[in-house]
């Protein structure tokens, strides 16, 4: 057993099947599935539930996922303390919440990648808590998230305050008639979701008629066109609206107060990529 059929078998426990599994690593999906049952043979225990809705880890696999995450943790670890000194270099996992990677992220990788073209990211979007919870298994590295987020095992980083408002189509600007239409918004577990609902609530509006629209630019679509209303971060609707293709309207404190923080956790060790990552979030905006 090595650090790379750990891998293997972590990257088949984290995705759930064996074809994710090879995508994610790029690797063939037959060189995945025999890795496994010589993992497996070596072992002498099977590691996964098979079945057509993909690969579920058996007792002895969750057992042995513990370890394999803490070694290959470890393995890292050591990567990295070995580049100390070196300009930043390796694989760096990033999340986002969707409303910040415009705004903020994206020009913020574009000035990193011209400083460090040798560090290696991706970047995932998701919910604040789902993202929490990826880089408290150290799926991630860090992550932009909504805050302000307090959890012994993770450190928080303010990096800027939005404003939540509400947006439809041009045409309309009475409020009460707003609310009362369907809310577009991102899938459950959005911070600012629940943050949105408290404050229809508070307008009387109790029988929450709520659709998953998917992205932010579906949301924006649908609000342009009148299929619903929503209400998002104003930087993220901001360029929609000088366009003339929505309307935004203010809502009141303190349902209107937003922030947006990077996460990481406090046993990660602080790669000099990530350091490095760090310190241009906290450089003041020009």
């Amino acid at each position: 057993m090595d650090a790379g059929d750990l891998r293997i078998f972590q990257a088949v426990a984290r995705e759930g099947s064996i074809s994710k599994a090879a995508i994610t690593l790029n690797y063939v999906q037959s060189n995945v599935t025999t890795r496994i049952r010589q993992l497996e043979d070596q072992l002498q225990v099977p590691l996964f539930h098979r079945s057509n809705r993909g690969m579920l880890l058996t007792p002895a696999g969750e057992n042995l996922l513990g370890y394999a995450d803490r070694i290959l943790q470890l393995l890292d670890e050591a990567e990295h303390a070995a580049q100390e000194g070196s300009p930043p270099a390796g694989n760096l996992r990033l999340g986002s919440i969707e409303t910040a990677v415009s705004r903020f992220l994206t020009p913020l990788l574009a000035e990193y990648c011209s400083c460090y073209p040798k560090v290696r990211y991706s970047l995932v979007t998701g919910g604040t808590h789902e993202l929490n919870q990826k880089v408290l298994k150290h799926e991630l590295h860090g992550a932009l998230v909504y805050g302000p987020v307090e959890h012994a095992e993770l450190q928080y980083i303010k990096m800027y305050e939005d404003e939540l408002v509400l947006i439809a189509e041009p045409d309309e600007h009475d409020i009460s008639v707003l609310l009362n239409r369907p809310m577009l918004f991102f899938e459950a577990g959005c911070s600012h979701r629940a943050q949105a609902e408290s404050f229809l609530k508070t307008q009387g509006i109790r029988a929450l008629h709520i659709i998953d629209y998917g992205t932010l630019d579906t949301i924006i679509h649908g609000a342009a066109t009148g299929l619903g209303v929503s209400l998002l971060p104003r930087s993220s609707v901001a360029q929609a609206a000088s366009r003339g293709e929505i309307v935004i309207l203010p809502v009141p404190d303190p349902y209107s107060r937003l922030e947006v923080g990077f996460v990481y956790s406090r046993g990660e060790h602080i790669s000099s990529a990530l350091h490095a990552l760090i310190e241009i979030m906290a450089e003041p905006e020009q």
